[in-house]
Formats: structure tokens, C-alpha cells, sequence
């Protein structure tokens, strides 16, 4: 009976220290999310996490915080039947950041650190005049530095502009960054590159009168 009793009170001291184990399960994701711009942490920004279930058939939101000065974020969220986690990073004049987690690239073993980094949005205006317009006149330019791969984002191949020109297009581009490009004026020695260093939430122009 004494050894029945030691047994059934050495199960419930086991099973008490696993019950007090809170979130053994638990993923910790953690990182720095950095300004680009001004080469400094960001603040003031929105950090979410969703998760995307097993077999991809809804995303929800799980988890919200908004970065301090020292631009770090923390979540520490149990472990469920997901397939992907998702982080954005979202603040007023800057570039939406929005970065994938596959869940195998978890563990709860340790913190689950990665860091980030965005840029404040800037513009330039490639402002073009034809001075001496001819109908047969043929200006071509190609990006060579500038920002990519975004829905605001000018074109990376060559544009053509046709007889009397006097015209602004208007590229997004990240802040304190240089935007450039090179232009041939066809039938004709006038040729070069341009450009200009784009000011964090403002525009700046590139004048070319050819």
C-alpha cells in the first residue's frame, strides 16, 4: 500500500511540474527592423504576424505591436497546425515590408531571430524639353540605378519618346538613394547619364533640355 502511494504521489509531483511548464510549445520570433534610409532602428512602425493553415486555406491575423525606438519586435505565439508565418512592417512614408516564415524554419529550442530592414519613400521627376523639336526626333533612356519590383516602380527597359517633347515622369524611388539613368538623343552625339539623390518623403527633378 506505501508503495502504491509513493508511486501515485511521485505521478502527481511529475505531472504538476509539466502542467507548470507554461508555453514549452511556444515559438519566440524576434529581430530588429532597421531604416535604411537613415541607417538608424525604426520606430513608430506596425508589426503584425499572421499565420497561413496547413493546406493554405486561411490567413489569420495572431499577434500586433508597434516598435519602440530601438526598432526591436517580439512574439511569442504557441505552435499550431500552420504552414507559413507572415511578418509586416507597415508605417506612414516608408515601404511595406511583408517577409515569409515557413514553419519548418522554426524551432522552440531558442528565439527565432530575423531581422528586417525598410526605406523611406521618395520620388523623382525625370523632367524632359525639346528645345528644338523635330517630328522624327527620338529620345531613348533605360534606368540603371533606381528602385525595383514594386507597384509604384518606373520601368528597368528602354522608353522612347517621339518628337515634341515637354513632359514629367514621376518614379518612386527609396530615400536617400541615387536614381539614374542614361539617354541617347538618336541621330545625334547627345548623350550621357543623369542623376540625382532622391530626399526621404520628397521630390526631386532631373532636368534634361536637348
Amino acid at each position: 500500500m506505501k508503495h502504491f502511494a509513493l508511486i501515485t504521489f511521485s505521478a502527481l509531483l511529475l505531472f504538476s511540474f509539466i502542467g507548470c511548464r507554461k508555453g514549452v510549445a511556444d515559438f519566440t520570433l524576434t529581430g530588429t527592423i532597421t531604416d535604411n534610409s537613415f541607417s538608424v532602428p525604426l520606430s513608430g512602425a506596425t508589426v503584425k504576424l499572421y499565420a497561413t493553415e496547413a493546406g493554405g486555406l486561411s490567413v489569420e491575423l495572431i499577434a500586433t505591436t508597434t516598435l519602440g525606438s530601438d526598432g526591436i519586435y517580439s512574439f511569442t505565439f504557441e505552435r499550431g497546425k500552420t504552414e507559413t508565418y507572415h511578418v509586416s512592417v507597415s508605417k506612414t512614408g516608408y515601404f511595406e515590408l511583408y517577409e515569409d516564415i515557413p514553419f519548418s524554419d522554426l524551432t522552440i529550442e531558442e528565439d527565432n531571430v530575423r531581422d528586417y530592414a525598410t526605406t523611406t519613400k521618395s520620388w523623382v521627376e525625370l523632367r524632359f524639353i525639346n528645345t528644338s523639336p523635330l517630328t522624327d526626333d527620338v529620345l531613348q533612356y533605360i534606368k540603371q540605378e533606381g528602385k525595383s519590383d514594386c507597384a509604384d516602380c518606373c520601368t528597368d527597359g528602354d522608353v522612347y519618346l517621339e518628337g515634341a517633347i515637354d513632359t514629367s515622369i514621376y518614379c518612386i524611388n527609396d530615400g536617400n538613394s541615387e536614381y539614374r539613368y542614361y539617354y541617347w538623343v538618336h541621330n545625334s552625339t547627345n548623350q550621357g547619364p543623369k542623376s540625382a539623390i532622391t530626399p526621404p518623403f520628397d521630390t526631386v527633378q532631373i532636368l534634361l533640355s536637348y
